[in-house]
């Protein structure tokens, strides 16, 4: 195990600081300084190396997380990095981008502030791509089976590496113009820089996966025609339809879901000129929704010049200790400061939007809010409590209800669930032979992380469907113990 008295000895959580937010939010670069190494083995050292390590049970990767502190501990990071990439082919992402559950389930945070498992998980990466540890794994055989990977998000690339690297030949379609889906235009650059994602890229093509941005199937080329060319198909196209507001004054100018917006910004960064660019500069900007979206949002909106923004979210303040009904290792609901709110801005909770006002032009003027208030488990307006709010642009981040599913319906025959996500069986196969489906576009709007253990699963279920067996890793889930896959 790590130091034997280590979480005796040091008590207390050290993060590297984030650079100061007048400096950071004049450029697009992460917040966070570089970590003291000195920190980072002292905080690693904290790991208890538990008989049970809940940690485990909190990662949906399954990620080896005693053993790589051990490692950072003692000062290996080739070994760490090792069994790091063992569960998770990406945690650059995940480091930078996942909210923890594993340290909400760290055993040492029942009675202290839990380990830096997060901290300690980007750091083992950075230092395995400064100094050249993250080579490329090609295959040692090929099978002469084809796979075609729709959507290169996380869930997509996952399941591509894996399945170039059991040895088949993988294309991954991509509809935008460059690859990385939500993780290149979803994701703002003071979050996670985009060198980040271009690193591991360079190095799937060097393992031979095939990347064909551009296309969109369903229009470019058909579900059916794509089915017909290849051996297996995995869809991975996330949940991308937003959720509506549906009120007064919605066809107004100026009134944006988010992803519009996030987009349009992220490719201005990338050195794009967007046509008619959502802009918040000299703007009262207003987020509906009080997720990591919304956080993006603000941020976002901070660094172009907003002049005001309000983030306003329906539910009422979480709490900032555990609630009782979320007792350790459950991941609680928690009130949380992301580094676009210590940027500025106002949180209003319990904020329930009426009505878009608009001027005479047909922009958005103001917003018409009405205090929440719940009957019978619904939350509605409460009569009598409504205000303005100054709006010029209002962005909508009120998270997702599922994949788009006109073409995969009429061209494939996928059928969907309740919840209007793509209905798999057990072996994450869909109604169509062949097409399996992994991550949101399954799944439902989740987590980096489990988009991530969700590729890997749906790629040991394609290697399994193509040569009657498998040797790929899987993080157990309910989907893989019906069959008996293994933990990575």
């Amino acid at each position: 195990m790590a130091d034997p008295k280590g979480f005796l000895k040091v008590t207390d959580r050290e993060l590297p600081p984030r650079r100061p937010v007048p400096v950071r939010i004049m450029d697009w670069k992460e917040v966070y300084e570089p970590g003291d190494s000195a920190v980072l083995r002292r905080q690693a050292g904290r790991c208890m190396d538990c008989g049970v390590p809940f940690c485990h049970q909190g990662c949906p990767l399954g990620n080896l997380i005693p053993e790589w502190n051990d490692l950072t501990w003692r000062g290996e990071g080739r070994a760490a990095i090792e069994r790091l990439h063992a569960t998770n082919n990406f945690p650059e992402f995940t480091g930078r981008l996942c909210p923890a559950p594993c340290e909400s389930s760290c055993v040492l945070g029942i009675n202290q502030p839990p380990v830096t498992i997060k901290q300690v998980e980007v750091s083992i990466i950075d230092e395995a791509f400064t100094r050249g540890w993250v080579e490329p794994e090609p295959p040692g055989r090929l099978t002469g089976k084809t796979v075609a990977v729709v959507g290169s998000g996380p869930a997509g690339l996952a399941a591509a590496q894996q399945l170039t690297r059991a040895g088949h030949t993988v294309a991954v379609y991509e509809r935008d113009d460059r690859i990385g889906g939500l993780l290149r235009y979803g994701i703002p650059d003071f979050k996670m820089e985009k060198r980040h994602l271009e690193s591991r890229l360079r190095q799937m093509q060097d393992e031979g996966t095939r990347f064909r941005a551009g296309v969109e199937v369903g229009r470019d080329i058909s579900w059916s025609d794509l089915r017909a060319r290849y051996d297996a198909v995995v869809v991975a196209t996330g949940a991308t339809l937003p959720r509506e507001l549906a009120i007064p004054g919605r066809d107004l100018d100026g009134i944006h879901f988010a992803m519009e917006y996030l987009v349009e910004s992220n490719r201005a960064v990338a050195g794009d000129a967007p046509a008619n660019q959502i802009l918040a500069e000299g703007k009262h900007v207003v987020v509906i929704g009080g997720g990591d979206t919304g956080a993006d949002c603000i941020g976002t909106a901070h660094r172009q010049g907003a002049l005001s923004v309000t983030n306003l979210a329906i539910g009422r303040r979480p709490p900032e200790e555990r609630p009782e009904n979320q007792p350790w290792p459950m991941s609680p609901t928690l009130f949380e400061i992301a580094s676009a709110h210590e940027e500025g801005g106002e949180r209003s909770y319990l904020a329930s939007t009426v009505e878009f006002l608009g001027n005479d032009v047909g922009e958005v003027r103001a917003l018409r809010v009405a205090e929440t208030e719940f009957v019978d488990g619904r939350r509605v307006p409460k009569s009598g409590t409504e205000r303005e709010i100054p709006a010029d642009l209002v962005l909508i981040a009120m998270g997702f209800t599922g994949p788009e599913r006109a073409h995969l319906e009429d061209q494939l025959g996928a059928q969907f669930t309740d919840r209007g996500n793509v209905h798999r069986e057990n072996d994450y196969q869909t109604t169509a032979p062949g097409v399996f489906v992994a991550g949101d576009a399954g799944r439902g709007q989740s987590l980096i992380v489990w988009a991530i253990a969700e590729g890997r699963a749906a790629a040991a279920h394609v290697d399994r469907f193509l040569m009657g067996e498998t040797e790929l890793p899987a993080p157990v889930g309910p989907h893989d113990v019906a069959i008996g896959l293994q933990p990575a």
